[in-house]
Parts: structure tokens; sequence; C-alpha cells
């Protein structure tokens, strides 16, 4: 399993890297967030905001992609964890909030998520995820063009 670097770039994500490491707790093997994902881990982010990548393959570059994560958003916690786990198919749905603080105007933001997640060998394979990109835009401001 290929390492990363420099955990502490994402400090800013620890509230969400919890709440995933609970909601995963005797399904997937893993002491990190990033332990928690195969090597060739496909992320999907099939509701999100203009201009975020849609498609991530490879933790590495999930890493990559989190690792800027703190200079927009702070996470304050995540809370409000539903689990549902088809233990034929390995599809772990987590259902999840959070309440955070833009790092550039310091205005609060709070969210709603579902991550589908496929599980194989305890690792996570694919994830699917899905936000309310009204509060995206009602924190950050309306994009004027699409």
């Amino acid at each position: 399993m290929t390492a990363i670097s420099n955990l502490d770039d994402f400090r800013a994500l620890d509230p969400f890297f919890g709440i995933i490491k609970e909601g995963l707790t005797g399904l997937a093997d893993g002491d990190h967030f990033f332990d928690l994902l195969a090597d060739d881990v496909v992320f999907d982010y099939v509701i999100t905001v203009p201009n975020y990548p849609r498609h991530i393959v490879g933790r590495t570059a999930v890493a990559e992609l989190y690792r800027s994560y703190g200079e927009t958003i702070m996470l304050h916690r995540c809370f409000d964890l539903a689990i549902h786990h088809d233990r034929r198919t390995g599809v772990v749905v987590l259902e999840y909030a959070s309440e955070d603080r833009l790092a550039a105007t310091g205005n609060d933001y709070s969210n709603r998520y579902i991550s589908v997640l496929t599980l194989t060998e305890r690792k996570v394979t694919r994830w699917r995820d899905y936000l309310d990109p009204i509060a995206v835009f009602d924190a950050v401001g309306w994009p004027t063009s699409w």
C-alpha cells in the first residue's frame, strides 16, 4: 500500500476522517482514513459543485485532492451518523452532517452528505459522494456562470 506523506496537512479534515472511521468500524481495516482506501479506489462525486473533480482514481489522487482542504474550509465537527450496510454486496451507505467555517471569510458553513461505499477485502474500493450544493453556494457565493 502506498503511504500518504505529511498527514498533518490533512488536520482540517480530522472530524470527517473520524466519522468515516466510526462508520466503517468492524467493516474496513486501517488506522487512518487513507488506510481504509484501496490503492486503486475510485471516487465519484455525483452531486457536487462546479469545477470540482467528478471522478478520481487512486488513493494518492484522493489525498492530493484533499491536501489543501484546510485552506478553504475548517471542519468543526461531523455528526448525525447513520450507517446502512448490505453484507451481501459489501455496500455501506453513510449519512452524516458537518459544521464548518470558511477559512477566507470566517463564515459558518454546514452540509449533509451521503457516501455510498463499496468494500472489497476490508478496503474501500469505490466511493460515491453526494452533498447539498446549495449549502455550498450559500456559504461561498453562487457561481456567476456554469
